[in-house]
C-alpha cells in the first residue's frame, strides 16, 4: 500500500487501540495468596506506567502505554470484584475441612493408582505446573463438596478418568 492512501494519525495511533482483556462471568473468588498476586500485578504495572508516562512522544513507549494501561484496567476490576476466601478461617467447621471447598489441598488416586494433588484457587491465581486449578476447571468442579475415600468421574477431552479422593488439607 503506497503512503499516499494512510493518514499520518493512523499511522501515530498504530497499536494502541487494544482489545480489552475479558472479565469473567464467574465469581472473582480469591484465596490470600491470590489477593497478594493481584495486588502486585497491580503494584508492577503502575510502576512501570509511572517509568513511561514521561516517554509519550516515543512510539514503542505509547504501544508499552497502552499496554499496561489495558492490563491495569483488567487487574483494577479483578482486584474491585475479588471475594476473599481464607480456607483457614476460624469459622470454617470442622465438617468443612473434611469437604473439598475452595482454597483446598485434594490428593486423587487414578484408576493405575497413580496419585495427583490439586489445589482449588481463583481463575487469575491457576496455574497447573504449581498443581494450582480453577474452581471453574472440569476437576475442581468435579471434587468440590466431595469428601475423602469419594469416587469422582473426571471429564476429560482425553477421555473420562474415575478417580478417588485419598486427602483434604487446607
Amino acid at each position: 500500500m503506497s503512503r499516499g492512501f494512510v493518514k499520518e494519525d493512523d499511522l501515530e495511533h498504530a497499536g494502541t487501540d487494544l482489545p480489552e482483556r475479558p472479565l469473567s462471568v464467574h465469581p472473582n473468588y480469591v484465596t490470600p495468596q491470590g489477593l497478594l498476586l493481584l495486588e502486585a500485578e497491580a503494584s508492577k504495572l503502575y510502576k512501570l506506567h509511572a517509568s513511561l508516562i514521561g516517554l509519550k512522544d516515543d512510539a514503542i513507549s505509547q504501544q508499552q502505554l497502552a499496554n499496561i494501561d489495558r492490563d491495569l484496567r483488567y487487574v483494577s476490576a479483578r482486584l474491585e470484584h475479588a471475594i476473599l476466601v481464607n480456607p483457614n478461617a476460624a469459622e470454617n467447621t470442622m465438617q468443612e475441612k473434611n469437604q473439598v471447598l475452595f482454597g483446598a489441598t485434594v490428593v486423587v488416586e487414578d484408576e493405575e493408582g497413580s496419585h495427583q494433588t490439586f489445589i482449588i484457587v481463583g481463575e487469575d491465581e491457576a496455574d497447573i505446573a504449581q498443581q494450582k486449578v480453577s474452581y471453574v476447571s472440569p476437576i475442581a468442579k468435579a471434587l468440590i463438596g466431595r469428601k475423602i475415600g469419594e469416587s469422582v468421574l473426571w471429564q476429560r477431552p482425553a477421555g473420562n478418568m474415575q478417580l478417588e479422593i485419598i486427602s483434604i488439607t487446607y
